[in-house]
């Protein structure tokens, strides 16, 4: 490589200057030619600029136009951008753009699916420290990795800093046994950007320079009670003196290739001083040939060379068509200036190694192993401290009584690594690049291989294409900052897909290959499952603390997920529903600890929502640990337990049925009488919020405190209400449905069954719930378990700031309870409810969730579309006190909005630069390699807004990108005096009403972004909801 073209290089990745080789773009704007540690800020809108660029056939002279101006020229008017037609190749399957994707687990150790064990404890059946030794069964993990949709090959980033006892090649974190709150991972890693197809993905995990203090996080965390805070790695001393690397990894799929996947791997020394790091890029098979009885045919990887003397990996795998993995020599590093590091002549050349993705069962049991290359090859291969001694070392040998090499010396195997090592890079800045080729074109056909600047153009044109999609979601002036925390949430909820494989009778019975599973096994968990086979891309909570679906954290994912990829998200909820998934009883699995927990039916509405997001572009135990007794076992008082939330749950879903059948019914008459069936079944079940004990009536609703509760029915006349104000209290507010007069008119069978049942069932049809008779807004008809009487008394403790009202949402328990706790005793025990903001103080579900407290994005969205609802039927005639006391009236879409801007709070930085979600870390908050990144938690303390649970969790927390495309243009900064509301209410006044789809006799409530087409976010008319 000669030193011009090496310069050339190193002025576009590290110094940003002008790339020489493709000229800036026309309109004027700048190209962003530096690896940021920021999120790119969107160009301009459409149309795509008139760019001109080196073209790939590598000529040096020939001009080509960008592939986005090209596809526009291509397409004309109905050009919408180059990510939306992928998702239009992908859904018409004329190119597979989601074959590759972010689909490995974060963590596949500890799972109940790799869990063996005769008493069901997957925490010690498959720890951390045999993950790098230890073939997984069901899935595989890795640091930012990807795979194909079947996870046949995998690939993902593996490190060692020269200190730590094994290489780094998957997160770590404590155990639900080992955490003083659950399990928690403990490393700093971010997703940062993802499209919909994944042709371009942004991955940060900031690595150690110090040996990576494992024992010290396990002992700290399993000494510390419920009472103190978690001990996180920013606790201990491993990141002083900013003694880490911030390694960035790319992916880039070629403009009109699915297969064709560019991977630039940029490590950055934060540190002071010079330091060495081995960046080692792994490619491999899952193992799929230790488990039948009879041994498939195997798969291979084979390392090679090109005519130019390019290392390449060859992979062969029975159900798939050839692969290569071409490993392009790296440069040597630079300083923060751009200055070479030694010789700038002197290239870095991985060493390709290779062994097999198989247990080493000798290191782990004592045993023998097959083959003398096991998992755990790499590191005994690079790690000196790290091999076996002399007296342990594994003796197969293949034809000799030598000892074999830890690495295959004739380089193939089922995993490989390509080994770089770059020596001193320099500190404050220092940087060095990696960059790996995954493509289905053979040597003869890969074009540009040698051609860093064709290689980097790639990707940074893939990257152009992502502000470009993402851009197109804004269409409103909205702060930077909001724009990356929504980017940030939505690319996060694209990247926490991943490949889910479980086969029950399989899981169950064990594999012929391997011993038969203890006897005691089968009786553990999920025996009634045996239907259950899966084996697809899910979107996951958390791919390290829960990289399991979960049914109803599924429902809320799914709406965030239809403003990027509408498709994945009905694929989704499609999939609950399937044979292989739903019992024949209709009953769709929880999760994967206890398929049969039975959670809120929110699958229903969350169907419904997508639909009309993309028109347009039992007992439930919800609340795990709010009440005073564990509500999934049988209560320690005996009798039943009425639940105020259970009941309106089911009248929730039975209005979303009751919405879906009407929508249906415009194209199929029969569904007409199927919206009456679940009208009926909505009067009934309100009607179930009242209940006689002996021969007295009772309800659930408090008259004298104005708040539904639970209730303890010991038997005829003898209930205990128990006066706990808490989320049960606040949940019938979500049964609200709005119905146009059109719809009524619309719909005479409808109509007529509805009027009867008011007029011959007054003493069910007035009781619990709103008056059906009265029409509100528009001529519309409210169904609601709530009247207006209770709707304005649950609001004034819902909006009052010491009980619900947060600063950053509504709470799932009243502060009320900080210095009133309520209780009772039983047979000589104490249980209790009181206010805890942050942590669970309780071990009850694991201790790992709270809701006793804080602040839960997913129930918060659904009181913001039930007060949205409510402002339907009201308008500006209902007004309340926001904040209670305050003296401050509002319409309740204005509450709503107010409730949206408190949880967009949680993440956007206020004047001071902070953050609530970091928890006034002053590192996160204000070092320039922290402050732009945001952890999307699985729920947030009530006072402060600090960021708890799993750090990941960027399924329902990714809620907030919907509540910010919906009113982040209205949204003040964190920490800021509100606009008084008669400042800003003639706006709603001029831009809330529109034409309804049903005409003139109806009108459609909508938000000031309803004119912009922004699919429905902000369409708030009863058709829309």
């Amino acid at each position: 490589m000669a030193s011009t073209a090496v310069k050339a290089i190193q002025d576009k990745l590290f110094r940003g200057a002008d790339d020489p080789v493709t000229p800036s773009s026309s309109d004027g704007d700048p190209r962003e030619n530096r690896l940021s540690i920021q999120i790119p800020r969107p160009p301009k809108p459409e149309p795509p600029p008139k760019v001109s660029k080196a073209s790939p056939t590598g000529s040096g002279n020939t001009i080509q136009k960008s592939y986005r101006e090209r596809l526009s020229e291509k397409l004309g008017t109905d050009y919408q951008g180059a990510e939306k037609y992928r998702l239009q190749q992908d859904g018409a399957r004329l190119r597979h753009w989601k074959r590759w994707g972010p689909y490995l687990s974060d963590r596949q150790w500890a799972t109940v699916r790799e869990d063996y064990s005769e008493n069901g404890d997957a925490w010690s059946h498959f720890p951390h420290e045999h993950a790098r030794s230890r073939a997984y069964r069901w899935g595989e993990d890795g640091i930012g990795g990807i795979s194909d949709n079947h996870q046949r090959l995998c690939f993902a980033l593996s490190l060692w800093n020269g200190e730590d006892r094994m290489l780094k090649e998957r997160l770590f974190g404590v155990t639900g046994h080992q955490g003083n709150h659950g399990e928690d991972v403990k490393e700093l890693y971010y997703y940062l950007d993802s499209t919909p197809s994944h042709s371009y993905m942004k991955f940060l995990y900031k690595y150690p320079q110090r040996r990576y203090p494992y024992e010290e996080l396990v002992t700290e965390n399993v000494h510390r009670d419920r009472n103190v805070a978690e001990y996180e790695i920013l606790d201990s001393a491993v990141f002083d003196d900013d003694r880490y690397w911030d390694v960035f990894m790319e992916y880039a799929k070629d403009e009109d290739d699915p297969n064709s996947v560019y991977v630039r791997i940029t490590a950055y020394n934060r540190g002071p001083e010079p330091a060495t790091l081995h960046i080692i890029p792994q490619l491999w098979f899952r193992n799929t040939w230790s488990w039948p009885a009879v041994k498939p045919p195997m798969p291979s990887l084979n390392g090679s060379l090109t005519e130019n003397d390019i290392q390449y990996i060859q992979v062969r795998h029975p159900s798939m068509e050839k692969y290569f993995m071409y490993c392009l020599p790296s440069p040597p590093p630079v300083d923060a200036e751009g200055a070479f590091v030694g010789d700038e002549d002197v290239i870095i050349e991985p060493e390709l190694i290779f062994t097999e993705n198989d247990t080493n069962f000798r290191r782990l049991y004592g045993g023998e192993n097959t083959s003398p290359y096991v998992k755990d090859a790499f590191h005994d291969h690079i790690i000196p401290p790290h091999r076996p001694t002399s007296e342990s070392k594994a003796s197969v040998s293949e034809g000799d009584d030598q000892e074999s090499p830890f690495a295959n010396p004739r380089k193939r195997g089922t995993k490989s690594a390509a080994h770089y090592t770059f020596q001193d890079v320099p500190g404050n800045g220092g940087c060095a690049v990696v960059r790996i080729r995954l493509t289905a074109q053979s040597v003869s056909k890969v074009h540009n291989l040698e051609d860093e600047g064709v290689f980097d153009a790639v990707i940074e044109e893939r990257r152009q294409e992502a502000d470009e999609f993402y851009n197109s979601l804004v269409f409103s002036p909205m702060s930077d900052d909001f724009k990356q925390i929504m980017r940030q949430a939505l690319g996060g909820m694209l990247w926490t897909k991943q490949y889910y494989q479980f086969i029950q009778n399989e899981w169950i019975d064990g594999d012929p290959a391997q011993p038969p599973p203890p006897p005691g096994r089968k009786d553990v968990r999920n025996k009634d499952w045996r239907h259950m086979h899966i084996d697809d891309i899910l979107s996951m909570p958390d791919k390290w603390e829960y990289p399991f679906f979960a049914a109803w954290d599924t429902a809320f994912h799914c709406i965030p997920l239809a403003v990027v990829d509408p498709a994945f998200a009905k694929k989704q909820l499609d999939l609950l529903t399937r044979e292989w998934y739903m019992k024949p009883d209709g009953q769709i699995p929880a999760y994967e600890w206890n398929f049969s927990d039975v959670n809120p039916p929110v699958h229903a509405w969350a169907t419904f929502r997508v639909f009309k997001i993309e028109q347009v572009t039992v007992e439930f135990h919800m609340v795990d640990n709010i009440g005073i007794f564990n509500r999934s076992e049988p209560l320690p008082t005996g009798g039943n337990l009425r639940q105020a939330d259970g009941t309106a749950w089911m009248a929730f879903y039975c209005l979303n049925m009751l919405n879906m059948a009407l929508e249906l019914a415009k194209h199929n008459p029969v569904y007409e009488d199927i919206a009456s069936k679940f009208f009926e079944h909505f009067i009934f079940i309100a009607d179930a919020m009242t209940y006689m004990s002996g021969s007295n009536e009772l309800s659930l609703w408090n008259e004298e405190d104005g708040m539904y509760y639970d209730v303890i029915q010991l038997g005829p006349g003898n209930s205990i209400q128990l006066p706990v104000r808490s989320l049960v209290g606040l949940i019938p507010l979500y049964a609200t449905l709005v119905l146009e007069p059109a719809v009524l008119n619309r719909f005479p069978g409808f109509k007529k069954r509805v009027e009867w049942f008011i007029d011959n069932r007054p003493q069910v049809s007035a009781r619990n719930m709103a008056n059906m008779k009265v029409s509100g807004k528009g001529e519309r008809r409210l169904l609601a378990l709530a009247s207006k009487e209770r709707l304005v008394r649950i609001l004034q403790k819902m909006l009052d700031e010491n009980e619900f009202l947060s600063e950053h949402g509504i709470r799932s328990l009243s502060k009320l309870h900080k210095d009133k706790p309520w209780g009772m005793d039983v047979h000589g025990e104490r249980y209790e409810v009181g206010y805890w903001p942050g942590d669970s103080l309780s071990g009850m579900f694991g201790g790992n969730s709270n809701w006793r407290g804080p602040i839960w994005l997913a129930v918060n969205f659904l009181l913001i579309e039930s007060l949205q609802r409510f402002y339907q039927y009201y308008g500006d005639d209902l007004q309340v006190e926001c904040p209670t006391g305050s003296g401050e009236f509002m319409n309740l879409v204005e509450v709503a909005e107010e409730i949206q801007h408190r949880i967009i709070h949680i993440f956007g930085r206020d004047v001071e630069g902070k953050r609530a979600t970091n928890g006034g870390n002053p590192k996160l908050d204000h070092d320039p390699h922290f402050r732009d990144y945001v952890w999307f938690y699985e729920y947030f303390h009530a006072d402060s807004g600090r960021g708890l649970g799993a750090s990941h969790q960027t399924g329902w927390s990714g809620l907030v990108a919907y509540h910010i495309l919906q009113s982040g243009m209205t949204c003040r900064l964190p920490r800021t005096p509100r606009t008084p509301r008669s400042l800003v209410h003639h706006y709603f006044d001029e831009t809330i009403d529109a034409h309804s789809e049903y005409g003139d006799d109806a009108r459609s409530l909508h938000s000031a972004m309803s004119s912009m087409d922004l699919h429905t976010l902000g369409d708030l008319s009863p058709d829309a909801l």
